[in-house]
């Protein structure tokens, strides 16, 4: 399940998403390549609110220039409809790798379609997807299907329910449901922010060259045993796969200096850990030994990471309704 349409609601009204960490197939999924993503309980909300100017945080310049506002007023909310002030609060750092934008993305993009009238969840997902890649110029729609569908999602996978599927240009994404099997994880911001753009860039042509293929090739294998390893609630499994898809990580660039130091600092106490998303920068996500889970953030700390103990997001993109008196 994808979760319950988003009903009609008028400003002002609350929107909330959960970031992401991406456990396996990060670069190659751009490429059409699966990919495995935990939308983590760490959340961004927006509050939109009627207003005589349009303002982001006190900034009216914002909706001009904040690059994700901007695109989904232009896609959504049509000239001359009413202005609304936006206040945001979130708990994920910004260019982390953790999903920010996507949860931004996501949290406006419900507020916008429940002013409207209302919305199915796969256009949330598809609205969503088109706001963060028409903002960023590359990407695929795994980090804005999993802050909508909460949980963990696949991309281009082969086993679970199908959420929807998305399209851009001759780039087909298929999005499916994978069960939770309800471990407890651990991410961690290096303090290096990242550049997703330019990394996605420089990793497409990397796989350019004559080994490409075959990278790519081993990606998709990897990420692919991954996914069954998750299903078979195989923690050992899916600790291997991580190193695997971390050193492919590395053969591709995109691993550094520091967050190599994150990933030495929790391997006593993980069963696997790997960097998440672009990289260059960024976060790593860790599975921790059963028990070692506070010990593990601990570690990370230590070396000055900024670093959450994580569940699967029970929940996705959603209104934020007020509770009953």
């Amino acid at each position: 399940m994808s979760g319950p349409p988003v009903p009609t609601a008028r400003p002002p009204l609350s929107a909330r998403a959960p970031g992401k960490c991406i456990l396996f197939g990060e670069h190659a999924v751009v490429h059409g390549r699966p990919e495995l993503l935990l939308a983590v309980d760490l959340y961004t909300q927006v509050l939109a609110s009627p207003s005589t100017a349009m303002a982001l945080d006190d900034d009216p310049a914002a909706p001009r220039e904040h690059p994700y506002l901007r695109r989904a007023l232009e896609d959504l909310w049509p000239p001359g409809a009413p202005p609304l002030d936006w206040r945001t609060v979130s708990q994920l750092p910004k260019a982390a790798g953790l999903g920010s934008s996507a949860a931004f993305c996501a949290a406006v993009v419900t507020a916008l379609l429940a002013a409207r009238g209302g919305a199915e969840r796969s256009e949330v997902a598809e609205r969503s997807f088109e706001v963060e890649r028409g903002a960023q110029g590359v990407g695929s729609p795994g980090d804005t299907s999993a802050s909508v569908a909460g949980g963990l999602v696949s991309v281009n996978g082969r086993s679970g329910a199908l959420l929807w599927e998305l399209t851009d240009g001759d780039q087909r994404w298929r999005v499916r449901r994978v069960p939770d099997p309800g471990w407890v994880w651990v991410v961690a911001y290096s303090g290096v922010p990242r550049n997703t753009a330019a990394t996605v860039r420089a990793v497409s042509r990397r796989l350019a060259e004559p080994d490409g293929p075959g990278l790519l090739a081993r990606f998709e294998e990897v990420a692919l045993a991954g996914i069954e390893a998750i299903l078979a609630e195989d923690r050992d499994g899916v600790g291997r796969r991580m190193s695997e898809n971390q050193a492919l990580l590395r053969e591709v660039g995109v691993s550094s200096a520091r967050l190599e130091e994150l990933l030495d600092a929790v391997a006593p106490v993980a069963t696997g850990a790997k960097l998440t998303g672009a990289g260059a920068g960024g976060s790593i996500v860790a599975l921790p030994r059963p028990g070692r889970e506070v010990e593990a953030m601990k570690r990370l700390r230590r070396v000055g990471a900024q670093a959450f103990v994580v569940r699967a997001a029970p929940f996705g993109a959603s209104l934020v309704l007020p509770k009953a008196p």
